[in-house]
């Protein structure tokens, strides 16, 4: 296979994150693809940060291996964080009747943390509080994701006070910058940054909030057009929900996808103008959108076990993974540099706009 280069985009979903482990975990079989460059948010910045670090330690089959390693390290030591018997033996269930679904997502451990964060806030603990994901990441196999070798790495989070995004790369893409990304305010401290360019410090959450992932970074005239996203959010759940849970699950989907929809309806408006002949602007990029995603994977489960991420699920997560990234290389490898493979006219074709 002729050598080809791409940017990977990495959304975020808590264990759910595990998906795209598999998935990069598949593409690193691969010789001739490369990683020019990743965009990641919340557990896409983990995911992102591990494979950056591994691939910038080495050349080559030492770096993709040792970006292996790195992932299995994170995921291996996020399985342990909440190995939950209560949970995998409820998983285990499956198919559950409606009735006792209902009795289990009311009792459930991920219920009861639900309604703690309800009533008690991270800083409530005291001396007590920790976040288990900064001792996560300084424990890589092959740390080092701020290094200027290797795949560029852009990592979003949420400032508090203003609303807007803020993108850290390069030496800006700390351990802490990445625990800003994955930071869900209901259950960790705010991560405080300081701006070097303005000296000011504030306060960041969880980078969903604004850019699932940030594309934007991506456009840059020295990247390769094309853009794969790991989606980790379903785009289209077909059943209507109606259970108190299934309620918020979706709302949380939907907010969650609404950035990176609003990213793709701008590209798609950029491609249409590229089609009509009506761009003059030679430094204009028409990025080339692929997407690695699962619906009938991630319409199976619940927003709420995003949250407990047991062993068992983040296995199928990562199997799941591998599965798709192999159906698409074995699909699109060609299509890669040359061509689109999602239909972002045919996505927006269904937006009413009155």
């Amino acid at each position: 296979m002729k050598e080809k280069t791409i940017n990977l985009a990495l959304q975020g979903g808590g264990a759910h994150g595990a998906y795209a482990w598999g998935v990069l975990d598949r593409i690193l079989d691969e010789s001739w693809l490369g990683i020019a460059a990743i965009t990641g948010t919340s557990a896409g910045a983990l995911n992102g940060a591990a494979l950056k670090a591994g691939l910038a330690r080495h050349n080559g089959l030492r770096g993709r291996q040792a970006a292996r390693e790195n992932l299995d390290f994170l995921w291996g030591e996020v399985g342990q964080i909440s190995d939950n018997n209560v949970v995998r033996w409820l998983y285990s269930m499956a198919p559950m009747p409606r009735g006792l679904q209902r009795l289990t997502e009311m009792f459930s451990p991920a219920a009861w943390m639900d309604n703690l964060t309800r009533v008690f806030s991270p800083y409530d603990y005291g001396p007590f509080y920790s976040n288990p994901l900064g001792s996560v990441l300084r424990g890589l196999p092959y740390p080092g994701f701020s290094s200027e070798t290797g795949p560029e790495l852009f990592v979003a989070a949420t400032n508090v006070r203003t609303g807007r995004i803020r993108v850290f790369t390069g030496a800006q893409a700390t351990p802490d910058a990445v625990m800003a990304s994955a930071c869900l305010p209901n259950l960790f401290r705010a991560i405080e940054l300081r701006d070097p360019v303005t000296g000011e410090t504030d306060a960041y959450w969880d980078g969903g909030f604004t850019g699932n992932p940030a594309l934007f970074p991506l456009y840059r005239k020295h990247l390769p057009a094309d853009i794969v996203i790991v989606n980790i959010n379903p785009m289209i759940r077909d059943c209507l929900p109606k259970t108190p849970v299934e309620i918020t699950d979706r709302m949380n989907e939907i907010s969650f996808n609404s950035a990176l929809m609003s990213e793709l309806r701008a590209i798609n408006f950029v491609k249409r103008l590229h089609s009509e002949g009506r761009l003059t602007d030679k430094h204009m990029k028409n990025p080339l959108i692929h997407m690695i995603l699962d619906d009938m994977l991630m319409n199976d489960l619940t927003a709420r076990s995003k949250t407990m991420p047991e062993p068992g699920l983040l296995v199928r997560m990562k199997e799941a993974g591998r599965m798709a990234a192999d159906t698409f290389l074995e699909n699109h490898a060609d299509d890669l540099n040359n061509r689109d493979t999602v239909d972002l006219a045919a996505l927006f074709a269904g937006v009413s706009v009155g």
